[in-house]
């Protein structure tokens, strides 16, 4: 079993790598594999000046949208494994705890204000802080010994009150071109990153992916319902607190740059557990790796569109992750009739 795990995860890394590559090639101006691997390898050669252009092209566009891209799947992916474990919920997804809602609202309100324009950092910053708020106010709502159910509920509370301050933003908006980059920006997209995005990003994205991953073991106790786990030895309290932090910081992370990218947690978890298993624990890193391979592909599906203008990445995993719930809800309802 263990060697069938190792050869799988080897097999998601090889299609990461082979989207990451294609990434890089693909685009409005195709640059040649040739002229890709010069830019890995020789980068202090200048040579023409098209493959100047090309070099540039692949340093300042395409690679850091791409790193963005790995890095904010890898999160989703994460948060949605991590998330469904906790609630042992196969339909969960990150945003059901509010993190998302909050974190959108938070940048929303930088945004608004116009802190954009002087502090580079203020959208990450407040985006982070709106999710932990969210964090805090759950716990607080659900209770210290609050059981999934009323967790879920606080969760849908919190995240219908910070889409109501995001509509609330938008009506009292009187700047017209300020309520646009609010609302272009809520669509979710990569397009326009930069490596100080990446930077902005990076540190939240590491810490709360690193929360979630070391307290992902924990999640197998869960297995067992609430009550037998706390009876085993088991903290429920510290495991909601490591993994409820852990998404925030990383789902902070990921819309502060990109905006709200829904369905990637949901849809990543699904497709991994007939390969590596169906316990919490083994579904984290693999799903983790399949969302940036699914944010990779739906980025460079978009910049192959022949489009007047390039789509928003969060209209098109909205697109395809609805149909994909659609199809787990049929097949749960089919299941529980065959029952």
């Amino acid at each position: 079993m263990q060697r069938k795990v190792s050869r799988n995860m080897f097999v998601l890394i090889g299609i990461l790598l082979l989207m990451g590559f294609a990434s890089l090639i693909f685009g409005g101006e195709f640059i040649s594999p040739t002229d890709m691997m010069r830019w890995l390898f020789y980068r202090d050669d200048a040579g023409s000046s098209e493959e100047a252009l090309n070099a540039l092209i692949l340093s300042e566009i395409r690679a850091p949208r791409l790193v963005l891209a790995v890095l904010i799947g890898f999160a989703l992916g994460l948060s949605g494994a991590a998330v469904q474990g906790l609630l042992q919920n196969g339909l969960a997804e990150p945003s059901i705890l509010g993190a998302a809602n909050s974190a959108a609202l938070g940048a929303v309100i930088a945004i608004y204000i116009g802190l954009t324009g002087t502090l580079s950092f203020a959208v990450p910053l407040l985006a982070s802080v709106g999710a932990l708020v969210s964090v805090v106010l759950l716990f607080s709502l659900a209770g210290q010994r609050g059981d999934t159910l009323r967790l879920i509920l606080a969760g849908f509370a919190i995240s219908a009150f910070a889409g109501s301050g995001i509509s609330l933003t938008l009506n009292l908006s009187d700047n017209y071109f300020a309520a646009l980059e609010i609302t272009y920006w809520l669509l979710g997209s990569l397009e326009n990153r930069s490596w100080s995005h990446v930077g902005l990003a990076l540190p939240l994205i590491l810490v709360g992916c690193g929360l979630m991953l070391t307290g992902g073991k924990k999640l197998d106790a869960l297995i067992l319902g609430e009550d037998t786990a706390s009876s085993l030895g088991a903290n429920i309290l510290q495991i909601r607190g490591q993994l409820a932090v852990g998404m925030a910081l990383a789902i902070g992370g990921a819309v502060a740059v990109a905006g709200v990218i829904g369905f990637v947690g949901l849809v990543a978890p699904h497709i991994i557990r007939p390969f590596f298993g169906y316990m919490p624990s083994r579904a984290l890193l693999p799903s983790a790796v399949f969302g940036s391979i699914l944010l990779v592909a739906a980025d460079l599906l978009i910049r192959l569109l022949p489009t007047m203008t390039e789509l928003k990445l969060g209209v098109v995993t909205a697109l395809l992750g609805v149909p994909f719930f659609i199809f787990l809800l049929l097949r749960g309802r089919g299941l529980t009739r065959s029952a």
